[in-house]
């Protein structure tokens, strides 16, 4: 095939101690995903359809790289989360055969530009520009479901320079791993590749230039990096 210039690479994520990677397809992102979260940004926690968004597959920022402070922006969040990685994909998938489609699950920071997203809920307007930009979702490597199995009963955890800022249980989530697939496969046709970003504790706040970030998932994984 000729193309009119040389198409980029393929946004990929190690697979943890091995060689391999994982192609990613799309990035899926769920809000409001945890009570505590959604009292500190003002809302009330209720079981309603989860909140999804989305972030370009190029946004991944992989093996603890440095992470570049976004432009537009003087209120930069972090939200740590657990995400899955799907191995199988499709539509309108039920919730008993959800946890099929995992390849395996990771530790991943959802970056906010806060400032912005509180602007477009003001104006009614979409968030991608909060959301999606250039570097807003590092991910530690994944690790596989065949090693670990599905963690439902897991601490997950971030500090900012050493200081403990948010921490809670994968329990807490109000839609769970298999809710969440199936839920999204009815507006998506879902694929391999596909990344779902789970949604964050409470704990968020803003971090600057020179900031150094750690966070972890219990029997998952880390992930650890600094801001620049």
């Amino acid at each position: 095939m000729e193309y009119v210039f040389e198409p980029n690479q393929i946004a990929c994520v190690s697979v943890l101690d091995t060689s391999t990677h994982f192609p990613v397809h799309r990035i899926y992102c769920v809000g409001q995903n945890y009570a505590d979260h959604v009292r500190e940004m003002g809302g009330e926690p209720k079981q309603a359809p989860p909140v999804f968004f989305s972030k370009p597959a190029d946004a991944i920022v992989t093996d603890n790289k440095d992470v570049p402070y976004p432009s537009a922006t003087n209120n930069l969040h972090y939200e740590v989360e657990l995400v899955i990685a799907l191995g199988k994909g499709g539509k309108n998938i039920a919730a008993d055969a959800a946890l099929d489609c995992v390849y395996g699950y990771a530790v991943g920071i959802d970056f906010t530009r806060r400032d912005l997203q509180a602007a477009a809920k003001s104006a009614g307007r979409p968030w991608d520009a909060a959301k999606g930009f250039d570097g807003s979702a590092p991910i530690s490597a994944i690790n596989p479901v065949a090693r670990i199995g599905h963690p439902s009963n897991s601490v997950i955890e971030l500090s900012v320079n050493g200081e403990l800022k948010q921490q809670s249980n994968i329990e807490n989530m109000i839609w769970s791993v298999a809710e969440i697939i199936a839920e999204l496969s009815c507006f998506f046709e879902l694929a391999p590749g596909d990344l779902i970003y789970t949604g964050t504790p409470a704990g968020v706040s803003a971090v600057v230039a020179g900031d150094s970030i750690s966070a972890a998932v219990q029997d998952v994984g880390e992930i650890s990096f600094k801001v620049v």
